[in-house]
């Protein structure tokens, strides 16, 4: 039996409950938040679970295997500080992003070298059936070398968090860190190259504009284009809009190679993939994909509970983390160096940020 702790439980930490439930050979078995209504609900979520409201009790109980931060995304590097230099034994999934700059970044990768535990950040969109599928077609090499990637992901404004922490950039990242590090991990992925250059415009034109927080108003970017250019020639873009939820489908992605081209579509879950010489437009193979291995659908179309097996295989196994710090430090570094290309109007080397 894997004993879970969660830092954070709010409503991704809740989220994640529901899918260690969903796991055998699970237990959440503590709880911590410094929120009195959100303790109530994971408490309500984790039957039996001991509670605290600070997370070095939490973790000094002796009562977790491995833990889950779930916390706003400032407090991440200081809770992971904690763990990775009091608890080395402990395995961890943290949230994404993994912390929001460059540097937190690289100083969790340091105190993490050499530890016993697993330190795995949580990327779930890797997970998402259709993407994952796109995932393999890629780097099977049936689409040749990939050339050309694109990301699209039309969807609703930020939701509401305790303490309205995501309204603000100095809390977050900002939103190329906070909602697009799920992306810029997917381009990384699937270019299997180093990004170096990135070029964005972006603005906050729609969402949050008549709010106001101690008479300060959000300055969360609500929309962007974004292209990063990689090491091995390839190019990817990313379009994002936060305040087009009518729509049908809230991700697009697709991979071009010089032998041919796939796409996923989430919520539809389809996966479509054509050869050139074989297939033309309008004339490709495209199928549903279905995983009926999910126990817990939750917030991201079984993506976390997929992610979750994983992690929980890897814990059993031995076997090192599917989703590295590594990973997720290239993932909010191309977030920043995006952030900076929009609120600079130019180019950013990835070396400016790396």
């Amino acid at each position: 039996m894997i004993r879970y702790g969660i830092i954070g439980a709010g409503m991704m930490g809740v989220e994640h409950i529901h899918n260690i439930n969903a796991l055998n050979g699970t237990s959440v078995t503590a709880v911590c938040d410094p929120h009195p209504q959100s303790r109530e609900t994971a408490a309500a979520a984790a039957a039996g679970a001991q509670v605290f409201d600070e997370h070095n009790a939490m973790l000094n109980a002796g009562l977790c295997d491995a833990v889950v931060v779930a916390t706003p995304n400032m407090t991440h590097a200081a809770i992971l500080a904690d763990i990775l230099q009091q608890h080395p034994q402990l395995h961890i999934m943290v949230e994404k992003p993994l912390c929001i700059s460059v540097a937190e970044c690289r100083r969790i990768a340091e105190l993490a070298e050499g530890r016993e535990g697993l330190v795995w950040v949580g990327l779930e969109y890797r997970y998402m059936p259709p993407t994952a599928r796109l995932i393999k077609e890629a780097q099977s090499g049936a689409l040749g070398e990939v050339k050309m990637i694109a990301v699209r992901e039309h969807r609703f404004p930020f939701l509401k968090k305790v303490g309205d922490w995501n309204r603000f950039n100095r809390n977050t990242g900002g939103t190329m860190v906070e909602k697009c590090c799920h992306f810029f991990d997917l381009m990384n992925l699937l270019a299997n190259a180093a990004p170096q250059r990135v070029m964005a415009s972006g603005g906050q034109n729609v969402n949050h504009l008549q709010e106001s927080y101690n008479g300060k108003t959000p300055d969360i970017l609500d929309n962007a284009f974004v292209i990063v250019e990689y090491d091995s020639g390839a190019r990817a873009m990313l379009d994002l809009c936060m305040f087009a939820e009518a729509t049908r489908n809230q991700g697009e992605i697709s991979v071009v190679g010089d032998k041919g081209k796939a796409e996923a579509l989430i919520p539809d879950d389809i996966f479509r993939t054509g050869a050139r010489g074989k297939h033309n437009i309008g004339n490709v193979h495209e199928e549903k994909i279905k995983d009926d291995s999910i126990a817990h659908q939750g917030l991201h179309h079984g993506s976390s509970y997929l992610e979750h097996r994983q992690f929980l295989k890897a814990m059993q196994s031995g076997a090192r983390e599917e989703v590295s710090l590594q990973d997720g430090l290239l993932s909010v570094a191309v977030g920043v160096a995006a952030q900076l290309s929009i609120a600079e109007k130019r180019a950013v080397d990835m070396r400016e940020v790396l």
